[in-house]
């Protein structure tokens, strides 16, 4: 099944920075919209990113002026920078097509620590 593979994750201390990247599946990577999504254990998922094929950018009020998202259309992959960390972000971060999802991939863990 086509999915998206996240990496990048990790254990930082708060006010510390990640990069994390998927790399999309399908050679119509570039035709589509991608977003970055996360979940934490009980609680719903939320959109953290979204970027439009030709660049479009919407960011979760949550993450603005903290998070950036880009994509390499060449490679197929998609990033989201992320500086001044807070325990809040701590979740499984995932990527998906938003108006054409296929199946969730694994994810990758962030955890921000105290």
């Amino acid at each position: 099944q086509a999915q998206f593979v996240e990496s990048g994750g990790g254990l930082v201390q708060a006010g510390g920075s990640l990069r994390l990247s998927c790399a999309g599946p399908g050679s119509y990577f570039r035709t589509k919209a991608v977003a970055w999504y996360r979940q934490v254990p009980g609680k719903e998922g939320e959109l953290v990113a979204r970027i439009s094929r030709e660049g479009g950018i919407v960011y979760a009020d949550s993450v603005q002026g903290r998070f950036t998202i880009s994509r390499d259309n060449a490679k197929s992959t998609a990033y989201l920078e992320m500086i001044n960390l807070k325990i809040e972000d701590t979740a499984v971060y995932y990527c998906n097509y938003p108006f054409a999802k296929v199946s969730w991939g694994r994810g990758t863990q962030v955890t921000v620590s105290s």
